[in-house]
């Protein structure tokens, strides 16, 4: 049907959006907890028609204010529903932590088995710094459990690659470890640190990545392409600048890298230099979008690093701006 009578088969799949919001809504009216993990199901689904849209109230002059100010509110959320992201990977994301992935390039499985031992000491160590801020702390905790488990799961499908949930600073010291474990001879060949696009700095998505970022800027691709740029510069092997990545054609711009962890001190001061901008790129947009965890760790790495200068967002008295919105929102 795809193929001889399209029309047909998207009316198909419209009308079976259209039945599946239908029982969302009601199992959401009865207290289900519903949300969306942001692969364009609730946008396919309002272009269907579904009752999935929000309703925002009417601005007194005529205005349909969707995406943008409306009285006491920013960035009115278009959907019903959050995506997974606005209602638990930002503040994930905000605390500079999110998937990166490493491959043995050897292809043996006892160096991958090295890499989630190293991995393991290094998570430990970072988890039980001084003073570290306990909601880090509490991220830090999560994944060392994740790495000590992981290959009692047998995830492994090809190649002998891991992923975890790390911040800049956990990378950086992940990367130099796995680089001086190759260079020593303990890993027999090269280990290629990338990241997913699903991550705090890899991918502009109004739907998905960014529909947390609430100070309008979420229509923007500028992360991304930010992160494509600056990755190139400070020393990534390759990177990559494309389209869709899960949410659609025309729905998001990702920016990925690969970096190869050859046992060189050129790579190990290249990662450190690469690795601090791509995962800072996104925290600082995410505090400038009023993120409180994203403030508490651009903080933390702008203390960490004297070199790295990151303007931060002032608040504005919350009492005047609500005074002015209420003159601007008033009927003449």
């Amino acid at each position: 049907m795809m193929a001889d009578e399209p029309e047909k088969f998207r009316g198909l799949v419209d009308e079976s959006l259209r039945r599946q919001v239908a029982a969302i809504n009601a199992l959401a009216a009865r207290g289900l907890k519903f949300w969306d993990y942001g692969n364009s199901f609730m946008l396919s689904a309002s272009r269907a028609g579904a009752d999935i849209v929000m309703k925002v109230p009417e601005d007194p002059f005529g205005h349909n204010w969707h995406e943008v100010i409306t009285p006491k509110k920013t960035a009115v959320q278009k959907f019903r529903y959050p995506s997974y992201v606005q209602d638990i990977m930002g503040a994930i994301f905000s605390l500079g932590f999110g998937p990166f992935r490493w491959v043995c390039t050897s292809g043996d499985p006892a160096d991958l088995e090295l890499t989630d031992k190293i991995a393991a000491e290094v998570i430990e160590r970072l988890a039980a710094e001084p003073g570290l801020p306990p909601v880090i702390a509490a991220q830090y905790r999560d994944n060392h459990l994740w790495i000590t488990q992981a290959s009692a799961n047998k995830l492994v499908v090809g190649s002998q690659a891991r992923i975890l949930y790390s911040d800049a600073n956990g990378r950086i010291q992940l990367a130099v470890a796995f680089n001086n474990a190759v260079r020593d001879g303990r890993l027999k060949a090269p280990v290629v640190m990338s990241r997913d696009h699903h991550d705090v700095s890899g991918t502009d998505s109004p739907f998905r990545e960014t529909s947390d970022v609430r100070d309008g800027s979420q229509l923007c691709a500028d992360m991304a392409v930010q992160n494509f740029v600056g990755d190139a510069f400070r020393g990534a092997t390759w990177v990559a600048l494309h389209n869709g990545g899960g949410t659609g054609w025309g729905e998001a711009i990702n920016g990925g890298f690969g970096f190869v962890l050859d046992g060189t001190e050129d790579a190990e001061s290249r990662a450190r230099t690469m690795l601090l901008w791509d995962v800072n790129n996104g925290v600082s947009r995410r505090a400038w979008a009023g993120s409180d965890n994203a403030n508490l760790a651009i903080h933390r790495a702008t203390d960490q690093n004297p070199n790295m200068i990151v303007t931060t967002r002032t608040f504005a008295d919350k009492k005047i701006v609500d005074a002015a919105l209420d003159a601007a929102f008033t009927k003449p």
